[in-house]
């Protein structure tokens, strides 16, 4: 027998999410700090290389030297180039004529053979990233001249990228350390979103959590729905009893015959499509009742052609529901207090509800943000529970439609398309 395997819990999916987010976000940032390091140990090297070459250049010692023949430069500079190459940790140092011919080199095989690398045309500093005989490197060119402004030489400092890769590992162990920082406080962070999520959800998977937030959701709007009937509906049986009491029997047959009429002129027009369901027969029953109530004209036009929404009686009654109650809120803060629901066939066979009323409407900035769970313009309560608008979206989403907002009046426009057992 083929088994199904189980569906994973919500709380176990808030922990995957959250944890992936982590390792991502991880990866990111030490991605931007290994090229942060890298990009600094480059700057510095040509730091160090300009600053270097600009002492030697200035240096009497060096000047002096280059006014003598070649050998005689070699023999003073060779030495003290070494020992400053080694004291600001540089590869190389090259003392040079004003040809390019080398005095000094780390190589003494090097000596007297022409410079590898960019001499500049005019007598000026040059940094660069070039080629020479110890491999690529961070260099910089400044010119050395004597007391009349008169060009001798040059000097050329240089760091070669093997040892700029080297600082850059030497400086890994605090990347690897911060990102795995990143890493345990990611870990921790979903573990506890993991531990609250259970605390409310238990083991439910996440379908069944959603399910359980669209049954809450439709009991609570039938049942505000259904009180107000049954608070009108006894207002009215009140009323006709007191008439009867009266002896006034006519206005008591009136009011009662009213009722009726009523009640079922909205139940056939519910109902009279071949795919009417009761449950949101009942639910919009009760919304006229519960306009009534708050002082609003609830306006119905459901087309006799309209499909089925597909969506479960449950989901169905949360959809429209939430979008009547969101809709009473908005037209109890206006002047001419009115709400319009509409549900019609789409072009393309599938149902559009359409949800109007007499309110300011949703600020453009705002109209991601009102699908948002938790998010709400309603202070918290009973009247700010920031909950309905996110789940319309989500049971919409799962069936395959789309929510929209528009403008003139305002209007939740929701658009679902044809079931899957009519396809």
């Amino acid at each position: 027998m083929k088994t199904v395997a189980p569906s994973r819990s919500a709380a176990s999916r808030v922990f995957v999410v959250l944890i992936a987010a982590s390792l991502i976000l991880a990866a990111l940032v030490a991605a931007f700090l290994v090229f942060e390091t890298q990009t600094a140990a480059h700057d510095e090297a040509e730091r160090v290389t300009a600053a270097t070459a600009r002492t030697l250049a200035v240096s009497p010692l060096v000047a002096e030297s280059l006014e003598d023949d070649r050998e005689a430069a070699s023999a003073a500079l060779e030495p003290y180039a070494l020992a400053v190459t080694s004291r600001a940790g540089l590869d190389f140092i090259t003392v040079m004529t004003p040809d390019g011919t080398r005095v000094t080199h780390p190589d003494p095989d090097e000596i007297g053979k022409h410079y590898r690398g960019t001499i500049p045309a005019e007598s000026r500093e040059l940094t660069e990233v070039f080629t020479g005989t110890l491999g690529p490197s961070v260099r910089t060119i400044v010119p050395v001249t004597d007391t009349a402004g008169r060009l001798v030489g040059w000097v050329a400092a240089g760091v070669t990228t093997e040892s700029i890769s080297e600082t850059l590992v030497r400086r890994l162990p605090l990347t690897i350390a911060i990102t795995a920082v990143l890493v345990l406080l990611g870990a921790v962070g979903s573990m506890a979103a993991r531990r609250f999520t259970r605390r409310i959800a238990g083991d439910l998977p996440a379908g069944e959590v959603r399910d359980a937030v669209s049954s809450y959701e439709s009991f609570r709007t039938l049942g505000e729905a259904l009180r107000a009937q049954t608070h009108e509906h006894g207002n009215r049986m009140h009323t006709a009893v007191a008439l009867l009491e009266l002896g006034r029997t006519d206005e008591a047959i009136e009011i009662l015959t009213e009722t009726s009429r009523q009640s079922q002129t909205l139940v056939d027009q519910v109902t009279a499509q071949r795919h009417g369901d009761p449950a949101v027969g009942a639910l919009l029953l009760g919304k006229v009742s519960q306009a009534r109530e708050r002082g609003i004209d609830l306006r119905l036009h459901i087309a006799q052609d309209a499909p089925p929404s597909g969506l479960s009686p449950i989901d169905s009654v949360s959809v429209i529901g939430n979008l009547i109650d969101n809709a009473f809120d908005a037209a109890a803060a206006s002047d001419d207090r009115w709400v319009e629901v509409e549900m019609r066939p789409a072009a393309d066979g599938g149902l559009v509800i359409a949800v109007s009323d007499s309110g300011t409407g949703v600020p453009v900035e705002l109209r991601e943000q009102v699908f948002s769970p938790g998010f709400s313009t309603k202070p918290a309560g009973a009247e700010g529970r920031g909950v309905g608008l996110a789940l319309v979206r989500s049971v919409v989403a799962e069936a395959g439609g789309a929510v929209r907002i528009l403008d003139d009046p305002s209007t939740f426009l929701v658009e679902l398309p044809i079931p899957r057992s009519r396809r």
